[in-house]
């Protein structure tokens, strides 16, 4: 198999494993209800610790990781040898996230992003994913308020991303992809957040 073949092959396979919604799975068989419908309406970790508690969000945050980790770290394996590695490897990475954001299997609705981004970083930029999640829990732990450090801790995994590979690398331009989207994701969290109207976790 040629290495453009079995790159698309792993980008196929990227997508689906990020496309897997295991926030809506794992709580409707835990808890007997559709994440959906509670709470903020997402699919993450955030939202499915509100639907069925911290044990269950902890049980989807890791997966949600893993379903980045696992494809990319399966393509680095697969095209080690091939001239263009670095690049379908890291494309690799951004499919899985977007699968995660569009799945096909919720009719294309899915999360925000935010584990399965850092699950990209922690492959491809593993110390810029250490600042992120190390601003992330700061915030958290001074606001409680988790989108305010999954934003924080995205734009630091970013800039660590550029600062630790440099301009030529496609990986902190994927990176900065993935923070675009993660932005755009949480765009009414924003909006929230400037009219001081942004839940926490204490209520």
């Amino acid at each position: 198999m040629g290495e453009a073949t079995s790159g698309i092959v792993l980008v196929a396979a990227g997508y689906l494993s990020g496309s897997v919604p295991y926030g809506y799975l794992l709580t409707r068989l835990w808890a007997g209800v559709d994440v959906r419908r509670v709470g903020s309406g997402n699919i993450g970790a955030t939202n499915a610790a509100r639907a069925g508690g911290k044990a269950l969000g902890g049980v989807v945050l890791v997966l949600d990781v893993l379903k980045a980790v696992v494809p990319v770290l399966v393509a680095r394996r697969l095209l080690a040898d091939s001239p263009h590695a670095d690049l379908w490897v890291t494309l690799v990475a951004v499919v899985a996230f977007v699968g995660h954001l569009f799945p096909v299997w919720l009719r294309f609705r899915g999360g925000k992003g935010v584990a399965t981004g850092l699950g990209v970083f922690l492959v491809l930029a593993p110390w810029a994913a250490l600042a992120g999640l190390l601003a992330y829990a700061v915030l958290y732990a001074i606001t409680r308020i988790s989108s305010l450090g999954s934003l924080a801790g995205t734009a630091v995994c970013c800039l660590g991303a550029f600062a630790w590979h440099g301009l030529r690398s496609p990986i902190p331009w994927a990176g900065l992809a993935i923070s675009l989207l993660v932005v755009w994701r949480h765009r009414e969290n924003i909006r929230r957040l400037v009219r001081g109207e942004e839940r926490n976790m204490r209520v």
